[in-house]
């Protein structure tokens, strides 16, 4: 488990699987900045649940990670407030399903800049600070899509593919200096974004909810479960340990099989 008192940004987090990543690292004692949108008052009531729960900091920014500046001074607030970003899970991801010849230009854009370039941006203000202190772990949220490919999912896919090769070059330049860099790629997790692709993936494929949920999403998983949050989580917590240093440049893999054939 991450030592206590270390401080952590994790994007993406005020549901799904950033959420369940967030607190379990508060549950180990690491200070929190969550990231993402919601009603000012519902993530007011998040943090301190999660910050009187477990006795630590947990704040929040609303930076937009499509939006680099935004990112930059979000990454320049948790230095400031919680005195370092030791941790760092990039785990904000939005997806469209579509086929490539009527995929959407901006879904594109907006994809590759959330589920990939914004982990650049994280990543590039986070080093600085981790080097100094020789000290960090850098944990990137891919997916069974960064190993194999599924129809009408260009982008998503390009992404995650490329979230692998971003974290395999980080990984081998901070190799040295006491600061690791995974990823996590779990299979179908039921999240609210795993959710919102089904009635497109209905439109797609002309299936019915069951179908596309058995017959599409869970054929591909040997195990036919549904990967959970907090299995995620635990493997976010394993990378962030001591028993896991000389793990860097890992593609830790939670598909229930599916990448197995």
């Amino acid at each position: 488990m991450p030592d206590p008192h270390r401080c952590a940004v994790v994007t993406g987090s005020t549901s799904g699987i950033g959420l369940a990543v967030a607190q379990a690292l508060a549950r180990q004692g690491v200070d929190v900045m969550l990231n993402g949108f919601g009603a000012p008052d519902a993530v007011a009531a998040l943090c301190a649940e999660i910050g009187g729960a477990h006795g630590v900091r947990c704040l929040h920014s609303p930076a937009d990670m499509t939006r680099p500046a935004e990112i930059v001074a979000m990454m320049a607030e948790a230095e400031a407030r919680l005195g370092a970003v030791d941790i760092l899970v990039n785990n904000a991801g939005i997806q469209r399903v579509s086929p490539i010849e009527d995929f959407p230009v901006a879904d594109w854009d907006a994809i590759l800049a959330i589920n990939l370039s914004a982990a650049f941006h994280t990543i590039r203000a986070a080093v600085p600070g981790m080097r100094r202190r020789g000290w960090g772990r850098i944990v990137n949220t891919a997916s069974a899509h960064s190993l194999v490919a599924s129809p009408f999912k260009a982008a998503y896919v390009a992404a995650k593919h490329g979230l692998v090769g971003l974290t395999k070059t980080v990984a081998l330049e901070l190799a040295t200096a006491g600061v690791t860099a995974n990823c996590v790629s779990p299979g179908y997790v039921w999240t609210p974004l795993v959710e919102r692709q089904i009635p497109d993936t209905m439109a797609a494929r002309g299936l019915t909810r069951e179908q596309v949920v058995n017959d599409v999403v869970l054929a591909a998983q040997p195990t036919k479960q549904f990967v959970t949050v907090e299995q995620v989580a635990g493997a976010v917590l394993y990378l962030c340990s001591d028993a896991a240093a000389q793990v860097t440049g890992s593609n830790l893999v939670m598909d229930g099989g599916w990448t197995a054939a």
